[in-house]
């Protein structure tokens, strides 16, 4: 038997031994184990050390509330950091090493850090690096002095540098109920719901369903609770209509039901199989969601309550009942309600000897007698532990009398243990309820806070409402048998001694806050519960204060003569629990941006394209053929399409669609133009402006029905056109019925563009017309091409004859395919970007080069898009005197004279000297035109109509690139549109 481990009992399988390295010691457990029960049954009392102090600390809890016990894991070369030992599941091979100590656990030069005294409290870097002269080191000169020094020592653990070569996957859920917890609260609403034939999500964060009914021992419906749980577990399991989540944990409550949850596939495997990932993350869109999250114990704040051996009294009980290992053979209780009783019992159960039990209460319930009678040991009723002894774990606690909120003067007594199990009360884990709505509600006899009333579609169970009992959780008409304690604990949270000096008394054990910490903000100002946390660090640690911010705010209350709702809590934000990057990241992890690939990106590749990153996305800059340079093939490219037809990749657009009863108004006020007056099946060319005129968007929107539209954005702009929607469906325009959703990825496009264009689209749609008739200028049709589902509207940004075809994106190769078959016949051609811009230059058509945050409708000559008939975003400043002078630099075209390529970027100056001055504007883009046979440009020249006819020079000094151009209209091919009209 290994020196902790009782001799029988708990849910480990005691035939399968695994073998771990803790800190380079080899060391065994079993099938079953976390890491935290095997170095506890293993012997091992310090875990790890403080962030501020260095002081030795020891495992506190079992659940993932646990500040003290985190290590890192090591694969290989990678080490991933600051992970609680309580949440990591023990295999075969698993390394890991302590945290925050220097040389070693046992000896670590930090720990002169309390010698220090009074150096380190609350703000202490603020106070002493900021403002004293030590030398010539004057004011923040010391503090830069110091700044290397503080930034080594800060952190727990230590990243490594590897990159991370682990796979992640996204998921996305969609259910009728979400079930967040599976204690018996949450088992008793999963399998309600899964009956009545609703589809049903139950997320466990544990390795295990069952939640407290894992290490309880109440009788429900006759069976032991174990039983219970594996007999709904098999029934759940059995239906058709309920996906069980085990290892995941919902970490954050967003709008409309969205929640995030994170799925720990493999982190409990030493190898994973073939082509699983990591860890999934989750989006989850529930109907409803019941949310049956627990409660947290509470630990009560007396001096030297962080020696290894102080812990939880329901995480003590767990080890027992649960992994069968004993966290002290002779154990003492201290508590202010009756739970701990039942983990008193346990305990003793288990093996373990129960020296006392100490209860700040004068009196205590029948049930709560019978429970301390039963577990043994001396019941001291109207005392509290007062002190603490021992150097690396718990050797002897110290009692005292206690009433009415006091310690008592009175002879101190003394008990040898090496276990103290403390519970302080209990808080309901309502994080993902404050989430999702207002702020907690404060509750006077059960001295927590309990969770606001909902602002969106959940409801709450079990202890996250403050129903703690067994009984209460599960309801209906189901027998329960268990002790019918009173979980109502007496409002005390801190101990403070009396007439002696006593050691530091902590509230937040991983960053060191101490009691003194929390009274010295009160004193200096920093009252708020906002302020309180920032300056003291209270509940700023990896485990967000789940234990500690109760009795913070309680001690901040006392110093601040308030009640605690008074006082008021810090709202709780996600993540709830630690989410890796890699998670969120999913299967684009190793990169700072993703890379977004069309459906189509394979085949462009596979045709010999050069690829090239338009913001996000990875789009075709060419079809090289032959050693073609990047000119000559752009303009084969281009001419092809002049000459016959061409196909070119627009998946990337943003799209957005724009639904609800007042979408039509929503796009009136974003457009500069009207939309409401749009017929359904027809598209419209829109401008958007910012709010101070300056063009910000443009992009044709499709009314597909009466409150039903898609709008396409430029692709660089997708993302700030959502923003700027979202924005103002929040913020300034919350009564307009619209929700907008971002659906470029649902969508592949392709772009048929040339004379001969709907020859194509007519010999391979089926189920509509594409002539004239059928399908004019901007009009929209539906129909099939080669089987799937295709929207096509007539709309040109070449110039030529086109339209553009979406189908869903998992169509999208194939309905590419089908058209580049049917084209071959009229010797289509795919054109990339660089084409694509040849053609919109050729034909005056601007963007982002344009449209650059500078610019104007009028410096576009887009004015005529300006309705006189509404307002919109921008509408009044978009006339300003700045905007309207003269003298801005406005749209042309540039011909250059001298048959030699122009630059983006080059300025356009009046007259050529040996240091050319006098810039009139400047080239925003430009290509050589098969169509005019010159190189021509877009730029952006003050006077701009005015000045066409006008000769000038090209001024290009950093590419040393000087000549004559005349500057034309920006129209340089088909201004009267001859050709897309057709």
């Amino acid at each position: 038997m290994s020196p902790r481990r009782a001799h029988n009992g708990g849910r480990i399988d005691r035939s399968t031994t695994l073998r771990f390295i803790f800190d380079g010691t080899a060391m065994t457990g079993h099938a079953g184990d976390t890491l935290a029960s095997a170095l506890l049954a293993n012997g091992i009392s310090v875990v790890g050390r403080s962030f501020k102090y260095h002081r030795p600390r020891g495992v506190f809890s079992a659940g993932i509330e646990e500040p003290n016990a985190l290590v890192t894991v090591i694969k290989g070369k990678l080490r991933e950091p600051n992970i609680p030992a309580t949440q990591i599941e023990l295999y075969d091979g698993l390394a890991v090493e302590s945290q925050n100590r220097f040389p070693s656990l046992s000896l670590d030069i930090g720990a002169a850090n309390g010698l220090a005294g009074n150096l380190f409290a609350a703000g202490f870097y603020y106070k002493t690096f900021m403002g004293p002269v030590v030398g010539p080191l004057k004011g923040t000169r010391f503090w830069m002095f110091c700044e290397h020094f503080i930034r080594r020592a800060a952190g727990l653990g230590r990243a490594g540098h590897e990159p991370d070569t682990d796979r992640y996957e996204k998921m996305y859920g969609f259910c009728d109920v979400l079930v967040v917890g599976s204690g018996p609260a949450g088992l008793t609403a999963a399998r309600r719901a899964a009956t009545e034939g609703k589809r049903v999500f139950l997320a466990e964060q544990e390795p295990e369903f069952g939640g407290s009914l894992r290490w309880k021992s109440a009788i429900i419906d006759g069976s032991s609770a174990a039983d219970w749980v594996a007999a709904t577990l098999v029934e759940l399991a059995s239906l058709p209509n309920v996906t069980l989540l085990p290892r995941t944990t919902v970490w954050g409550y967003y709008d409309d039901n969205a929640l995030a949850a994170l799925e720990r596939v493999t982190d409990h495997k030493a190898h994973a199989a073939i082509g699983e990932p990591r860890q999934r993350h989750w989006t989850i869109r529930a109907k409803d969601v019941v949310l049956a999250t627990g409660a947290f114990e509470r630990p009560i704040v007396f001096p030297g309550n962080d020696r290894p051996g102080v812990m939880l009294a329901a995480g003590a009980a767990r080890y027992a009942t649960e992994f069968g290992v004993l966290p002290g053979e002779r154990i003492a209780i201290f508590a202010n309600n009756d739970s701990a009783y039942e983990s008193a019992l346990a305990l003793k159960d288990a093996g373990a000897e129960i020296a006392a039990i100490v209860d700040v209460r004068a009196g205590v319930s029948v049930a709560a007698r019978e429970l301390a009678r039963e577990a043994g040991g001396e019941l001291l009723l109207g005392y509290a532990v007062t002190n603490t002894s021992g150097a690396r774990r718990l050797r002897e606690i110290e009692v005292q009398p206690f009433a009415d909120g006091k310690v008592k003067e009175g002879a101190t007594r003394a008990f040898a243990v090496d276990c103290l199990a403390v519970s302080g009360g209990w808080s309901p884990a309502i994080h993902l309820a404050s989430q999702a709505g207002h702020a907690p509600q404060w509750d006077e006899a059960l001295q927590a806070f309990l969770p606001p009333a909902p602002t969106q579609r959940w409801t709450g169970a079990g202890a996250f409402t403050g129903a703690f009992s067994t009984a209460s959780a599960i309801g209906g008409n189901i027998a329960v048998n268990e002790p019918e304690i009173e979980y109502e604990p007496a409002p005390v949270f801190e101990i403070r001694p009396t007439g002696k000096k006593s050691g530091k008394a902590f509230v937040d054990l991983q960053h060191d806050v101490t009691a003194s910490d929390i009274r010295l903000a009160h004193r200096e100002g920093f009252q708020s519960v906002e302020h309180l946390k920032r300056y003291t660090t209270l509940g700023m640690a990896t485990d967000q204060g789940k234990s500690s911010n109760v009795p913070g705010l309680a001690i901040m209350a006392a110093a601040r003569g308030l009640p605690i709702p008074e006082v008021g809590t810090t709202r709780f934000r996600p993540p709830f629990s630690a989410v890796s990057l890699g998670a969120l990241a999913a299967d684009r992890h190793r990169h700072f941006k993703p890379e977004r690939l069309t459906p189509m990106h394979d085949w462009h590749v596979a045709r010999g394209a050069r690829m090239y990153a338009a913001g996000l996305w990875y789009r075709p800059m060419i079809y090289g053929t032959g050693g073609e340079t990047v000119e000559q093939a752009y303009v084969r490219e281009a001419k092809a399409v002049r000459a016959s037809v061409g196909i070119v990749d627009v998946s990337t657009l943003g799209k957005i669609a724009v639904q609800g009863p007042d979408a039509a108004e929503l796009l009136d006020r974003v457009y500069t133009n009207m939309f409401s007056t749009l017929p359904v099946d027809k598209a419209r060319y829109g401008l958007m402006l910012r709010e101070e005129g300056i063009a910000f968007d443009d992009g044709t929107t499709w009314r597909l029905g009466e409150h039903d539209f898609l709008m396409t954005t430029t692709t660089a702009n997708a993302g700030k056109v959502m923003q700027h929607l979202e924005y103002y469906l929040d913020c300034v325009w919350p009564d307009l019925r619209v929700h907008v959703t971002s659906v470029t990825d649902e969508w592949a496009g392709a772009a048929v563009a040339g004379p001969n264009a709907r020859r194509v689209l007519e010999a391979c749609v089926d189920g509509t017309g594409v002539d004239n008739d059928a399908l004019p200028f901007m009009g929209i049709v539906r129909g099939e091409i080669a089987g799937a589902p295709v929207m096509i509207c007539r709309l040109s940004f070449s110039g030529e004859l086109a339209y553009e075809v979406y189908c869903g994106a998992g169509h999208g190769q194939h309905v590419w395919d089908a058209l580049m078959n049917t084209g071959q016949a009229f010797d289509i051609v795919p054109y990339g970007l660089e084409a694509l811009g040849t053609l919109r230059i050729e034909k005056g058509h601007v963007t982002g080069a344009e449209i650059d945050g500078r610019t104007s409708p009028r410096d576009l000559y887009l004015d005529w898009m300006l309705s006189k008939k509404k307002p919109y975003i921008g509408s009044a400043m978009v006339d300003r005197e700045g905007l309207v002078a003269s003298d801005r630099v406005r749209l042309v075209g540039v011909v250059a004279l001298d048959d030699r390529p122009l630059q983006g970027g080059a300025h356009i100056v009046e007259r050529l000297g040996e240091e050319p001055r006098g810039s009139i504007g400047h080239i925003t883009a430009f290509c050589f035109s098969p169509a005019l046979g010159k190189y021509i440009a877009l730029a952006m020249v003050k006077g701009g109509k005015a000045r066409h006819g006008q000769r000038a020079f090209v001024s290009d000094p950093v590419r040393n690139r000087y000549g004559p151009v005349e500057i034309v209209s920006h129209h340089f091919f088909d201004p009267e549109g001859s050709r897309m009209h057709g």
